[in-house]
């Protein structure tokens, strides 16, 4: 396992219309090396491409005590104290966070080491949230047998599948979402390649008949699709 995310937060931003960008130019010039110095793994950030006004992202951290020791140092640092205002102004709403642990970081997972420079095209993350109704309700197996196989024979093999990690907060001062959850991710090399994985997927007739309406049934609310755009210092793309 990745020796860097036994705990990772994944984080998505309302942010006030046409505020994007200046976040992720704050975030990719001055957040990412300032969290990762305290110990973090700035995994991936990203463009909501279906909501011009969210912005999506994942950190990792060694266990929990280093979560709550990294996020000590980083909000109370000076990295933090020096843009939190221009950063805050962007935002409206930075509650809707989930605290997960990985089922399985395949090798597409970046790697603390993993570079941050710009590659060719237009990669786009894709996956979703599933939301359920409690830890030892056997989703993870369900995923794992069922619907990973699907997603993988129309295109979408899951690079990372997350799950909720049931533990207090060690950070209150960043509230987290109080629920159970799973979550996965997979790379597309451009937006033809995920059109194309929603055909095939739209055409099967396991998922339709079978897999789709099993995961219906398992869930507390609708599922939340994800289609991200990797931003320029990403490292999950």
């Amino acid at each position: 396992m990745n020796e860097c995310c036994a705990v990772a937060d994944l984080r998505q931003y309302t942010l006030h219309p046409g505020q994007r960008d200046t976040l992720i130019e704050l975030f990719d010039t001055y957040f990412v090396e300032g969290q990762e110095a305290t110990g973090m793994h700035i995994a991936g950030q990203f463009r909501d491409l279906d909501d011009p006004d969210r912005f999506v992202w994942i950190r990792g951290f060694r266990d929990l005590p280093a979560r709550a020791e990294a996020l000590n140092s980083f909000y109370y640092g000076p990295v933090w104290r020096a843009h939190a205002a221009a950063a805050n102004a962007t935002m409206i709403d930075s509650d809707n966070a989930l605290l997960l642990k990985p089922v399985r970081l395949g090798p597409g997972y970046p790697a603390l080491d993993a570079p941050r420079t710009h590659v060719t095209g237009q990669p786009i993350i894709a996956g979703a949230v599933y939301h359920r109704g409690a830890a030892d309700d056997g989703f993870v197996e369900y995923f794992t047998d069922h619907v990973a196989p699907v997603l993988t024979g129309t295109g979408a093999a899951p690079v990372a599948v997350f799950e909720s990690l049931v533990a207090e907060n060690n950070f209150p001062q960043l509230p987290l979402r109080d629920e159970v959850v799973l979550t996965w991710f997979a790379r597309f090399p451009g937006v033809s390649a995920y059109d194309e994985h929603r055909r095939q997927l739209a055409a099967s007739r396991i998922w339709n008949q079978q897999v789709l309406p099993e995961l219906v049934c398992r869930s507390v609310k609708p599922m939340q699709e994800l289609r991200l755009s990797p931003t320029a210092r990403s490292q999950f793309r």
